[in-house]
């Protein structure tokens, strides 16, 4: 049988930022893959108990939002994050710089760099990402 995962969220087109119980379930979702509610509660039993009604009311929510879709052709339905993970954190950054930085990157990296030690790797890593975008022509000397 075809799998045919149904989006039923009603909101008005806008962004929806996950809480974050709704992002830890959407990381069992991106790591683990397409599950059931009793699968994503097993999961999260590991870390932390969790009640199946709990999750089941989790996922009725995010499939309400739009965060994740609901396969409805098979028992029991199987949920899958609507977004990937790339675009998921790609949204919540872009936001981020907008609500708490006024747009500016440059700020967001440079509180960034300024709140946790950065290794000498991390650094190169940056430093090569900074010159790719400029061209070859940028040197910050991070190092």
């Amino acid at each position: 049988m075809t799998k045919c995962f149904v989006n039923t969220h009603r909101m008005a087109k806008k962004e929806v930022r996950p809480t974050k119980l709704e992002l830890t379930i959407l990381r069992v979702l991106w790591e683990a893959g397409p599950r059931s509610v009793r699968d994503i509660q097993e999961i999260l039993n590991e870390a932390r108990p969790t009640g199946y009604t709990t999750v089941l009311k989790m996922m009725q929510i995010m499939t309400e939002k739009g965060l994740v879709e609901r396969d409805e052709t098979v028992r029991p339905q199987i949920y899958r994050a609507r977004y990937s993970q790339e675009q998921t954190q790609r949204q919540l950054l872009k936001d981020l710089i907008q609500r708490a930085y006024g747009g500016s990157v440059k700020s967001l990296v440079m509180h960034a760099l300024a709140t946790k030690k950065s290794s000498p790797e991390d650094l190169e890593a940056i430093e090569k990402l900074l010159d790719r975008f400029e061209g070859g022509r940028y040197k910050c000397g991070l190092l």
